[in-house]
């Protein structure tokens, strides 16, 4: 989502002329990347035994398709072909991208790696930054070549949403995480403290949206944020649906409602995520039909 946000800006707002072979990528870097950053997760869960009971959203290792040293491999694999993939890019579009490359592999290794971010309550804040927010700037370089702040402000409504896929597993896992140790979010906010925080998630990026549509008039801070972002309201219905699976975690109606809330939450993030990426492109249509 950060990747065609990104791109979608840059050609919309930006004026840059689109690249589609660039675009392609940098999202087949950002998905190795990725990718790879959440199978060292895996690996780091599975060895501290925070995950070893299959789920509907349990990966490989759990289910015993591959054992720890086979995904090892896959994660060093897709993190160098998407960390080569970003060379070329820089190559391409200049060395002020470096930095945004450097950065976001850096918190995706360090995510488990090291200074251990999800260990340590970091984690939200991690995929804030490199799901989220760098996803976009970078994104949005590839295409211009420069940097910008409006992809990263514009992109904070979709970077919560993120973190909301996180909190949604953190939170399924207090008990656990507690047990071992472990420091998240949600284990530090407890069980209602967590409800309020998923809510704040799952609602704050419309009303950051519409805070946004009026900001950038009422105060000119270009660029002006389309009245299409309205379209964002289309995705509310189903925060409504999640936000009656959080209240009803206890009693839930189907089983796994609050075991597959991070993966219920990861489909409005790409529902919302897709209407942003849509309000940006009819931008340049709005201005003609209204000029």
């Amino acid at each position: 989502m950060p990747v065609l946000f990104g791109t979608a800006m840059a050609v919309a707002i930006g004026g840059a002329e689109f690249h589609p072979w660039r675009f392609l990528a940098a999202l087949a870097g950002m998905v190795m990347l990725h990718s790879g950053a959440n199978i060292l997760s895996d690996i780091s869960d599975f060895n501290k035994g925070l995950d070893i009971a299959v789920t509907p959203v349990s990966g490989a290792i759990v289910r015993g398709l591959i054992n720890t040293q086979e995904a090892f491999v896959a994660a060093a694999s897709l993190l160098f072909t998407g960390s080569l993939l970003g060379v070329v890019l820089v190559m391409l579009t200049g060395w002020p991208l470096l930095a945004i490359g450097l950065a976001g592999l850096l918190i995706g290794v360090c995510y488990t790696v090291g200074p251990a971010l999800k260990y340590r309550a970091l984690g939200d804040l991690a995929v804030f930054l490199d799901f989220g927010i760098l996803g976009a700037v970078g994104s949005w370089m590839v295409q211009t070549g420069s940097p910008s702040w409006a992809p990263a402000i514009w992109s904070v409504p979709m970077s919560l949403l993120v973190v909301g896929i996180l909190h949604a597993n953190n939170w399924r896992d207090i008990a656990g995480d507690t047990g071992k140790s472990i420091r998240t979010v949600a284990s530090m906010l407890g069980d209602r403290g967590s409800l309020a925080y998923y809510g704040f998630l799952i609602f704050a990026p419309y009303a950051i949206v519409m805070g946004m549509i009026v900001a950038t008039r009422l105060f000119r801070l270009g660029p002006v944020m389309p009245l299409t972002f309205l379209a964002t309201l289309l995705a509310l219905p189903l925060s409504l649906k999640l936000w009656r699976r959080a209240r009803q975690r206890a009693t839930p109606t189907h089983p796994f409602d609050f075991v597959a809330l991070d993966g219920a939450t990861a489909q409005l993030n790409l529902l919302f995520g897709l209407l942003c990426a849509v309000a940006v492109l009819l931008r340049p249509l709005l201005a003609r039909w209204t000029s």
